[in-house]
């Protein structure tokens, strides 16, 4: 395919590099000179493994050239891979100055070629900078529609500075965000052959897990810092503690606990953490991350009272009240304390779940429920029906197959769904239902 890369930095260099010598026909475009200078001397512009061999090699077979010239760029290519930067504002907001620049001057150019060309954005963007700011941008300036005069792509990269040109040969993943299958397509045609999953999803998605990505990184890097400093404080070998954290992969490395839900609760997580935090506090080591864990938790919390204060309804339905499904324990469970705020804000509140009897809780299961909510007697219902009679909203919190079952669809209570019900998606596109974070 005969490409074009808008952007000769780390990500376009090597793009620009390894497409070229899979066999396309490769323009780089970059306002800097000397970039382009460099690049048709078949010298790479950026320091990395072997992008210098690379770009010697296939500068001198003729598969890459570079120009300042997007006309010129334009005219020659078929598929636009865009790759400038988008750095942080002052205040942290993202810097999309370049990108709309560069945009701007392709759209004039696809306006005077004529022809079908697929614009594929690979810089990072917050999820609906393409729809929202850059399609228009191309649509005002080429005087057609995305998706039917040009065609319209995301495709985040994935490459690691240092190691980029084995990332590209050998990426964890291809996100492509797709504005019609057209384009899609166009997308994959640049990477036939090369390894690792492939995900065809919609533009914003493909914006989105880029930031997905990087952040979950930036987590596990602190939290392995942090981490380390507490057990350095104790005493302790943070990295064989590490290398046993890491040998389970069922709970620890693993999809375990990453699907938005639901706070978590119980009687284990909020108390270690708050031991955690509290053993590093006396050690004077400073841990951002884990102390921010629990008020984070209880935010996400807070955002089930707003979704029902939202709907101006008093009459609340709670599907759920123990921590996890199969148990009967209250203590800490995030449940509790969601019915307990709801209660203390006056909501006319009738509860149901088929672990929970008031008779049967002993110990500090009961000791717990009747500090937390003394008057749990006068707000447990007998069935799944006695709730949904009683409530204008009802929230879910338990997966009890008698629950799901009986929960209406359009007509009835709204429905707040704290556990992204199976038949959630369908829900979506009815009246009446709200997804905690999704």
């Amino acid at each position: 395919m005969r490409v074009s890369v808008f952007g000769l930095g780390y990500v376009g260099c090597v793009s620009a590099a390894c497409l070229a010598s899979m066999g396309h026909e490769v323009i780089g475009v970059d306002v800097n000179q000397v970039k382009v200078d460099l690049v048709n001397d078949g010298k790479a512009p950026v320091v990395e493994e072997r992008i210098g061999e690379l770009t010697a090699e296939v500068v001198r077979t003729g598969a890459l050239r570079a120009t300042t010239d997007v006309r010129e760029a334009i005219m020659g290519s078929e598929v636009s891979l865009i790759c400038v930067g988008t750095p942080s504002e002052p205040n942290g907001a993202l810097c999309t100055t370049y990108l709309e620049r560069v945009t701007e001057q392709i759209g004039k150019a696809l306006a005077e070629r004529g022809g079908r060309q697929t614009v594929v954005f690979r810089s990072t963007m917050l999820p609906g900078t393409c729809l929202n700011l850059l399609v228009p941008i191309l649509e005002k300036n080429v005087g057609g529609t995305a998706g039917v005069d040009f065609g319209v792509a995301v495709n985040p990269e994935f490459l690691r500075e240092g190691t980029s040109v084995r990332d590209f040969f050998d990426p964890p993943k291809t996100v492509v965000g797709e504005l019609d299958p057209a384009s899609g397509d166009a997308v994959l045609a640049l990477y036939e052959g090369l390894p690792g999953e492939v995900f065809r999803v919609p533009v914003p998605t493909a914006e989105a897990i880029k930031y997905a990505d990087n952040a979950f990184h930036g987590l596990k890097i602190g939290f392995a810092n942090e981490l380390g400093a507490v057990c350095q404080a104790l005493g302790v070998d943070s990295h064989q503690v590490m290398d046993v954290f890491l040998a389970d992969r069922k709970l620890n490395i693993s999809p375990a606990y990453l699907r938005p839900g639901f706070a978590f609760g119980g009687s284990c997580l909020p108390k270690d953490l708050r031991s955690l935090v509290h053993a590093a506090r006396r050690a004077d080591i400073s841990v951002p991350i884990l102390s921010h864990v629990l008020p984070s938790n209880a935010d996400h919390l807070q955002r089930a009272v707003e979704l029902v204060e939202r709907t101006g309804k008093r009459r609340v339905g709670l599907f759920g009240l123990s921590f996890k499904p199969g148990t009967d324990d209250l203590r800490e469970s995030p449940l509790v304390e969601l019915a307990e705020r709801l209660f203390g804000k006056g909501y006319d509140l009738k509860i149901h779940d088929a672990n929970v009897s008031l008779s049967r809780l002993i110990g500090a299961n009961r000791e717990y429920i009747e500090t937390r909510l003394p008057h749990l007697a006068q707000l447990l219902a007998d069935s799944v029906d006695d709730v949904l009679d009683h409530a204008e909203v009802c929230l879910v919190g338990t997966r009890d197959p008698a629950v799901l079952a009986a929960l209406p669809h359009g007509d009835g209570p709204v429905i707040v769904d704290l556990i992204r019900l199976p038949d959630a998606e369908k829900r979506r596109t009815e009246p009446g239902y709200m997804g905690l974070a999704w």
